[in-house]
């Protein structure tokens, strides 16, 4: 095409001319200590000894100033070593993997749903949904959401809640060689199924875990609780030394069936599946030599001051007395506010100094000279490897993707857990942790980046480090199916 070149040869030095500008700030105090440090070392080795003996007698230090200096040097270290905040590992993880006798193919699904409601409308509906969803057919559903009509009673949701929470804990004591006496924190989050007793005294009971350990039961905090259930497991493993603890992310299906017919309650109906993960953390030094990676920051925004935020996820009946959750139109506009105030809070935490720069005299720029002027989004690439964003559906993997730039690559974990395993809630984050791993992609000093949504409205992020490049796990969520994925997903399955 004529003038191509010269408008590809323009981006290309435009490339290279943001390259080196990111270069030159981000080693800016390397660039302007080597000279220094280069000069002090070429005027030290032209001294002679006699010329430096003499400079050492010149300073006249006496024993009493050279013991006052030490002291105050062993001081200030002590005070920085004691106050800094304890490294927090996570040792290792386990997902659930339902078994194939739960698998609920689309065509299994829409007979299901043609045999329990009498309205065309509605499964008309669900049909467009499941076509447009991103999910594939071997996601599962629990036992009780097979029967004809479903069975949501107390006793099917202690059997799922038993299913998934012990094979995942089951799993990870056989990674870990972990025992029951060694668990000192148990977290556990599971939004909408609550009994009592507890899921934790659940665990507790079934693990015969100590008299004295510190136990935690989250609900009703969406499917960013995984996140907040790290972020509180971390926070008490700051004022509990040599301690281990034990995080439980999960979403129970069987008491959250929808049989209504009002639209806005029929999404979760075709969105969520079942699973859970059971996660180590430990503060133990010891510990740092077989962890797979270091927590190194976890920021929360929390938007339910605002009404629509605080609505936009509601659990509720309908004018038939069905209890549901209703999702607003409104939720990808608000997701989208969340992450942008999480961004800002989290990036000056872990963006390189060259992009905060360019953020902030565009911010400026905005201010004082032109309000017209696009705000400048932070290149989080340069941050991170790894990205896992919560598979909530195929429109909230979209807007972020398009949002943070990124590229398919990027998002492929978040898009082949969705269409493996569909919205597990809480756990999916873990399930595209572990896709990565499974692809052998993750090396020593990778940084991921944990992004989840949930009602109230909350945007929770968590980064990790990776100590050690790990190898493709032999067993685990994916290790029969690996091979497969990563899989085109058409825009629309004609069912």
């Amino acid at each position: 095409m004529p003038g191509g070149g010269g408008v590809f040869s323009g981006t290309v030095n435009l490339k290279y001319v943001k390259l080196g500008y990111q270069y030159l700030v981000n080693h800016f105090l390397t660039l302007l200590l080597v000279p220094v440090m280069a000069a002090t070392a070429l005027e030290l080795a032209r001294l002679g000894p006699g010329e430096l003996l003499a400079l050492w007698r010149s300073l006249d230090l006496d024993l009493v100033h050279i013991l006052c200096s030490a002291f105050l040097v062993v001081f200030v270290g002590t005070v920085y070593v004691m106050s800094r905040p304890r490294p927090v590992y996570l040792v290792d993880y386990a997902c659930y993997k339902p078994p194939a006798s739960c698998r609920v193919p689309f065509a299994t699904f829409m007979e299901h749903t043609r045999l329990i409601s009498d309205d065309d409308k509605s499964v008309r509906f669900q049909t467009r949904i499941l076509e447009r969803s991103g999910l594939g057919e071997d996601t599962c559903l629990p036992p009780a959401n097979h029967y004809i009509p479903p069975n949501p009673s107390m006793e099917a949701s202690r059997a799922e809640a038993q299913l998934v929470i012990f094979s995942a804990i089951d799993d990870l004591v056989r990674r870990t060689g972990l025992k029951p006496k060694d668990i000192d924190i148990l977290v556990v989050n599971c939004s909408l199924f609550s009994p009592t007793p507890s899921l934790s005294a659940m665990i507790i009971n079934k693990y015969k875990l100590r008299s004295n350990i510190r136990s935690f039961n989250l609900s009703g905090m969406g499917c960013s609780a995984g996140l907040i259930s790290i972020d509180l497991a971390r926070d008490m493993l700051q004022v509990h030394p040599n301690s281990n603890a034990l995080v439980v992310s999960t979403e129970i299906i069987t008491p959250n069936f929808y049989q209504g017919t009002r639209r806005d309650m029929l999404l979760p109906n075709c969105l969520f599946r079942m699973g859970a993960a059971a996660i180590l953390l430990s503060n133990r030094r010891r510990e740092a030599r077989r962890a797979k990676y270091r927590l190194v920051h976890v920021v929360r925004t929390h938007k339910g001051a605002d009404d629509r935020a605080y609505r936009c996820v509601y659990q509720e009946e309908d004018e038939q007395g069905f209890s549901g959750i209703s999702l607003s139109k409104e939720l990808m506009a608000i997701a989208g506010d969340a992450l942008k105030s999480n961004i800002t809070t989290i990036g000056p935490l872990v963006l390189p100094m060259s992009e905060q720069l360019l953020f902030f005299f565009r911010l400026v720029g905005r201010k004082l000279v032109n309000k017209k002027w696009k705000p400048y989004i932070p290149d989080f690439k340069l941050a991170f490897e790894h990205f896992c964003i919560h598979a909530g559906g195929r429109a909230v993997i979209d807007e972020l993707q398009k949002n943070l730039q990124l590229s398919a690559r990027h998002v492929e974990a978040s898009r082949m857990t969705l269409h493996r395993f569909g919205n597990t809630s809480s756990s999916s984050l873990w399930y595209e942790l572990a896709y990565i791993e499974a692809k052998g992609r993750m090396r020593r000093g990778d940084r991921v980046w944990q992004i989840g949504f949930g009602s109230g409205f909350k945007c929770n992020s968590a980064v990790w480090k990776c100590l050690r490049s790990i190898k493709t796990p032999a067993n685990g969520p994916w290790d029969d199916c690996i091979d497969r994925y990563p899989v085109e997903i058409p825009e629309i399955v004609k069912l």
